[in-house]
């Protein structure tokens, strides 16, 4: 199993990035994925997540509400997040989390990737 994030970077504050985390190794479209980010000296925060399949469903954290837009494509195995207007207190390292169960009867499993820097500063 792996999840592989890209995207990050320095941007300025007003600026825009793009985070995808690639999928492999298991049934992308069977699993909700969500993103965190976790910044020096605090705790990794969850920042949007969205559902399974159709991916109908998304929710955010009320900090990057408006700005931030998560989605998925099942066909590429793909889940991005696009983050506009960035603040400052937007840096942080991404994660991407995959949450699900190969099939009914089977236990739940969760997978993280390796973290993505976002660094937004002037």
């Amino acid at each position: 199993v792996q999840l592989v994030e890209s995207g990050g970077g320095l941007v300025q504050p007003g600026g825009s990035l793009r985070l995808s985390c690639a999928a492999s190794g298991f049934t992308f479209s069977r699993y909700g994925m969500s993103w965190y980010r976790q910044a020096p000296g605090k705790e990794r925060e969850m920042v949007a997540a969205i559902t399974s399949a159709g991916g109908s469903i998304s929710n955010y954290a009320d900090s990057v509400k408006g700005r931030f837009t998560i989605s998925r494509d099942n066909d590429k195995n793909t889940v991005y997040l696009q983050m506009n207007n960035l603040k400052p207190e937007d840096t942080a390292v991404y994660y991407c989390k995959a949450r699900g169960r190969e099939s009914p009867l089977s236990s739940d499993k969760q997978y993280w990737g390796q973290g993505a820097q976002v660094t937004v500063s002037s």
